[in-house]
């Protein structure tokens, strides 16, 4: 109590108060003086005790803020029927409260940091792993054709690492949030077009179709670039899908409450284990052959979702997958 100024300056004055009380009751008679030596005797024994238990408090609160500093697990201060300890070990109570779950966000954002680097490192180890063995293989192969062929194996694997790795650059902008989205309107026959534009070539070799069922002047709000790129790794999943002389539907239906887009392939349809995690991170199937990566749909539903979009996949009752987009009025 006396390291506290105002405690030390209210004792300080009290203590005047009270002598000078005492000689002026002596000074009218003994019985006043007896009576303001006993009063003031009572009034500061009082004051005193009641304000040491209340330092008391405040040093148990102390203690228990000091081991929130010190990480402890298990914190508890007790309830005061005194207002304003109350209110103060309350407010202790919701601060404690926001560092664990503080604490434990961060734990979780550590082991998944974790997770997603051994998952990196997993995903590009593959194709350099086989990188690796063509260059062996082109140092003992003669042959032209051969060299040739394992050259180009070479470079499509250089172009797939490529791929990957401006991939996670992107998802690791989104997760930072450092990406700022344009908020547009667009209409969605620009948006589909930009979207099929990349995958024309590949189109025509494989003999697969698109056919768009797009009504006009349908208008979405976002950004241009991202959302065609989110579409582009749908078309891509269902190009795969699709396999040679396949085929793909895209229809756009509008009313007064969003705007849908459906992206339809005819082909084996998605796995019912596989529907429920088909967009997190990393996620390649139950499928052991299946190839990608398991970040292009992780991808799509980051961009359409921060542009407050939501997208859903399942088979389609006609066969094959269907995903939906819907975007709210």
């Amino acid at each position: 109590m006396l390291r506290n100024r105002e405690f030390r300056q209210f004792a300080f004055l009290f203590s005047i108060l009270a002598a000078v009380s005492v000689m002026f009751g002596f000074a009218i008679n003994m019985a006043a003086g007896i009576l303001a030596t006993f009063s003031a005797l009572t009034f500061g024994t009082t004051f005193v005790s009641y304000t040491k238990a209340r330092y008391n408090s405040i040093a148990q609160i102390s203690d228990q803020i000091d081991l929130v500093l010190h990480n402890t697990n298990h914190l508890y201060i007790g309830d005061s029927d005194e207002g304003e300890l109350s209110i103060l070990q309350s407010e202790i109570n919701k601060m404690t409260l926001r560092i664990r779950e503080q604490n434990d966000a961060l734990k979780k954002e550590k082991e998944h940091l974790a997770d997603s680097m051994a998952d990196i490192a997993h995903q590009l180890r593959t194709p350099l792993t086989s990188v690796n063995l063509i260059l062996s293989l082109l140092e003992n192969t003669p042959d032209e054709n051969d060299r040739k062929a394992l050259i180009r194996e070479t470079k499509g694997l250089f172009v797939q690492m490529d791929w990957l790795l401006t991939s996670l650059l992107k998802l690791s902008r989104l997760d930072a949030g450092i990406v700022v989205f344009q908020s547009k309107q667009i209409d969605v026959n620009d948006l589909v077009c930009t979207a099929c534009r990349p995958f024309l070539i590949q189109l025509e070799l494989h003999d697969i179709t698109i056919q768009t069922d797009v009504p006009k002047e349908v208008m979405i709000e976002g950004d241009l670039s991202w959302l065609s790129e989110a579409i582009q790794n749908i078309l891509k999943n269902c190009i795969e899908s699709a396999d040679e002389h396949g085929k793909i539907e895209i229809v756009c239906r509008d009313n007064p409450l969003f705007t849908e887009i459906t992206i339809h392939d005819n082909g084996k349809g998605l796995e019912k284990e596989d529907i429920p995690c088909l967009f997190d991170r990393f996620y390649r199937g139950k499928n052991t052959s299946a190839t990608g990566y398991g970040i292009g749909l992780a991808l799509c539903k980051m961009i359409i979702t921060r542009q407050s979009g939501t997208i859903t996949a399942k088979n389609h009752p006609q066969g094959g997958a269907i995903f939906s987009i819907r975007f709210p009025k």
